[in-house]
C-alpha cells in the first residue's frame, strides 16, 4: 500500500538532542586544564594597583602565559589581529613560533591587554579566579559544536538500530564507504553514480546482504534553511540514478522538523523513491524490511 507523504512528514520529530549534546564537559575541563597554571600565574594581576607593570614583569618571568590570552577573549586562533589610531599590529601567541622578548614586546602585549579590556576586568576584581573564567569561555565556546554533534546524533541512532537487527560493523555493514571502495570490495559498477568515476561520493553506511548493496545517507534538520532543498533534489537524482544499477539500492533515513520549510522537495524525492524513511520507521522495524 503506497504510503501518505503528509502523515509521514507529520511524524518528524523536534530534536533527536541526546544528553551529551548541548556541552562536551569532558572537553572542556580537559581544555582548561592544560592552561590552569598558566591561568593561576596570571590569576596573580587581579585587584593589582599598577597592573600594567605587574603584566610586564610577570610575562618576562612566565611567558607562557601569553598562551592564556586568546581563551579569556574567547578566541581559538593564536594569531590575532588588532587596529586603531595607532595602526594595525599582528599579535601572536603561538609559543612554538614566537614568545615576548625584551621590553618592546612587553609593551605591546600590555598595550593589547589593556584595549581589549582584559586589564579591567583583572584589575577592577570583575572576576575572581581566571580558572573559573576560562571555563565559563570554554563552555561557550564549546557551545559552537553543538551543529557537528547534531550530524552524528542520526549517524549514531541509525547505526543502533542497523546493529540491533543483527549486522556486524566492517562485517557485513560499513561505515564512511566511498564510491571506489565498494566498486573494489564487490566488484560493482557504480558509474552511474559517479558520473564515470569522475565523482566520489561517500555513503554515511554500507549494508551488505547476500543478495543486494545498500548504499545509506542519514541526516536530521531541525531547523530549516536553502540546504534542504538541495539534499532533497540531490537525493532525488541518485535515488534515480540508482535504479539503473542491479545488485545496488540507495537508502535514505532523515527527519526533523526543518522539512517543514522545504515539504515541497522532499515530496518530490519521496515521490520517487521508495526507500526513504524516518526515525518512526526504524522504530517499526523497517531495518529488517528492507534489508534482505
Amino acid at each position: 500500500m503506497a504510503r501518505d507523504f503528509n502523515s509521514w512528514l507529520a511524524g518528524f520529530r523536534d530534536s533527536i538532542a541526546d544528553y551529551g549534546y548541548y556541552i562536551d564537559f569532558e572537553k572542556v575541563h580537559r581544555n582548561v586544564d592544560s592552561i590552569k597554571v598558566e591561568l593561576n600565574i596570571l590569576n596573580s594581576l587581579i585587584g593589582s594597583k599598577n597592573i600594567k607593570e605587574d603584566f610586564k614583569n610577570l610575562v618576562g618571568k612566565y611567558h607562557e602565559v601569553l598562551k592564556c590570552i586568546p581563551l579569556l577573549l574567547a578566541v581559538r586562533a593564536n594569531d590575532i589581529y588588532c587596529q586603531d589610531e595607532n595602526g594595525g599590529y599582528m599579535y601572536n601567541f603561538n609559543l612554538g613560533k614566537h614568545s615576548a622578548n625584551g621590553s618592546a614586546d612587553f609593551e605591546r602585549y600590555a598595550y593589547f591587554m589593556e584595549h581589549t579590556g582584559l586589564f579591567d576586568l583583572l584589575e577592577n576584581h570583575i572576576i575572581n579566579n581566571l580558572v573559573d573564567y576560562a571555563t565559563g569561555v570554554e563552555t561557550g565556546l564549546d557551545s559552537n559544536g553543538r551543529k557537528n554533534r547534531g550530524g552524528h546524533l542520526m549517524e549514531d541512532l541509525v547505526e543502533s538500530f542497523i546493529k540491533k537487527a543483527g549486522f556486524v560493523k566492517d562485517t557485513s555493514y560499513f561505515k564512511e564507504m566511498y564510491i571506489h571502495q565498494i566498486t573494489d570490495k564487490w566488484n560493482i559498477d557504480l558509474s552511474a553514480i559517479s558520473n564515470k568515476g569522475k565523482m566520489e561520493k561517500r555513503f554515511d553506511f554500507v549494508v551488505k546482504t547476500e543478495g543486494m548493496i545498500y548504499g545509506i545517507e542519514t541526516n536530521f534538520y531541525s531547523s530549516g534553511g536553502s540546504k534542504l532543498n538541495e539534499t532533497a533534489r540531490s537525493y532525488k537524482t541518485l535515488a534515480l540514478e540508482t535504479n539503473t544499477i542491479n545488485g545496488f539500492t540507495f537508502v535514505w533515513f532523515t527527519d526533523g522538523k526543518g522539512w517543514t520549510s522545504a515539504r515541497n522537495n522532499l515530496e518530490e524525492t519521496f515521490d520517487v523513491m521508495d526507500n526513504i524513511y524516518n526515525i518512526k520507521d526504524l522504530e517499526n522495524g523497517i531495518i529488517k524490511e528492507i534489508f534482505v
